[in-house]
């Protein structure tokens, strides 16, 4: 780090410290570690480029060395404090700071609405990597004069994100939660159109209806939700799903490959203009909590519901029961469904170095490679099943 951050200071030297004829710095982009002195060698240069003109759009990462698995409360307040430093010293840094990118930081004594809304006025981007309110507070966002666009929160263990007014918020993205039940709410964000929620839920996890989330979202059209192979943190509903009366793109990716996938056709009719259903099989031989198989109440079918379906795509597919009987559920409701891609899934790296990939014995059904087994698979699908969709393997 050291070493790194020397030769940045040089290139910030010479790239920021002259006067430059050929006018302002469309974007900087600027990696840094605050550490020993750099922070009082950088942090001048950025504020004369932005206070005389040069400088104008600045993408920063303030980063740390510590691994989220070995930073302790501690060296998170630590870091808040050497940020909140950085930035009091060099308050022009926050007129042109568009993106923003943390790591490991306890914001508990500082003002985390002020500094991220209030102060940098110009932010669109924010990502935010291992940080916290401290004990799992709730936090609260209203920010009616925020320009932000994007939020993604990476291991972020917070009581809930309550999201009260962002109203230029198109896309969130929240990797992994402690939350027993539903990790945010949403109440102002008329913009907001892509949503995408990752989990590992453990059994403690009791879960939440995806209506409690979405209840006040008007524009949604991308959903990506991934279970990562454990239990699912949704529970069943029904009707009350009309946020996703809108929606064009569905996935659900780390779906358990013995789970049965018909529940996830109560979103699939809850979705009338969903144009791409994309599911992702989770062939992990780990195990570190119960799995239990969904028990949604499925409809039956009545009349092709999803009118806009173009493609069905399956990552992960192997010819089980459970996955043909879903796909010919699904070619049933999409009259005009032109495409089902079958996607051959490489093993994780975990399952490579255990040893245990292709799978067990017991669950012998490997993608279907061979032409002979590829036809098998689509007189399968397509028997006593009307659909114009193509069929396409891709290993």
């Amino acid at each position: 780090m050291d070493e790194a951050m020397s030769s940045l200071r040089k290139v910030a030297r010479s790239f920021l410290a002259n006067p430059r004829s050929e006018g302002a710095i469309t974007k900087l982009h600027l990696k840094v570690y605050l550490i020993n002195n750099y922070a009082y060698e950088i942090g001048p240069l950025l504020s004369e480029a932005i206070d005389i003109g040069i400088l104008k759009d600045l993408d920063l990462a303030i980063l740390d060395e510590k691994e989220i698995s070995d930073c302790t409360d501690e060296q998170m307040l630590q870091q808040a404090s050497v940020v909140n430093g950085f930035f009091s010293a060099y308050p022009s840094v926050f007129h042109c700071l568009t993106r923003l990118s943390l790591y490991n930081i306890c914001f508990a004594e500082l003002d985390i609405n002020h500094l991220l809304f209030e102060c940098c006025k110009q932010l669109h981007h924010l990502y935010l990597s291992n940080c916290d309110l401290d004990d799992r507070s709730v936090w609260k966002i209203d920010a009616p004069d925020s320009k932000l666009s994007v939020l993604q929160l990476n291991v972020c263990l917070l009581g809930r994100l309550d999201v009260l007014c962002l109203p230029k918020l198109q896309h969130l993205e929240w990797d992994t939660w402690l939350c027993a039940r539903a990790p945010l709410s949403f109440s102002v964000v008329p913009s907001l159109k892509e949503i995408c929620l990752i989990c590992a839920a453990s059994n403690t996890n009791r879960g939440f209806v995806l209506s409690e989330v979405l209840n006040d979202t008007t524009s949604i059209h991308t959903i990506k939700l991934d279970f990562q192979g454990e239990k699912l943190w949704l529970q069943p509903e029904g009707k009350q799903l009309t946020a996703l009366n809108k929606l064009r793109k569905l996935s659900l990716h780390g779906i358990f490959v013995e789970f049965n996938l018909l529940w996830t056709l109560v979103l699939l009719d809850a979705a009338p203009f969903l144009e791409i259903f994309d599911i992702e099989i989770n062939d992990s031989m780990e195990m570190y909590e119960e799995r239990p198989n969904p028990s949604w109440k499925v409809p039956k079918f009545a009349s092709p519901s999803n009118l806009y379906m173009k493609e069905l795509q399956i990552i992960g597919f192997k010819p089980l029961e459970q996955q043909i009987e879903f796909i010919r559920s699904v070619m049933q409701r999409a009259p005009i469904l032109n495409t089902v891609l079958l996607k051959y899934d490489d093993p994780c790296e975990d399952c490579e170095k255990m040893g245990i990939f292709p799978p067990r014995p017991s669950r012998n059904c490997m993608f279907p490679k061979g032409e002979d087994e590829q036809d098998m698979v689509v007189n399968l699908l397509k028997d006593g099943v009307s659909s114009p969709a193509r069929i396409i393997f891709d290993d």
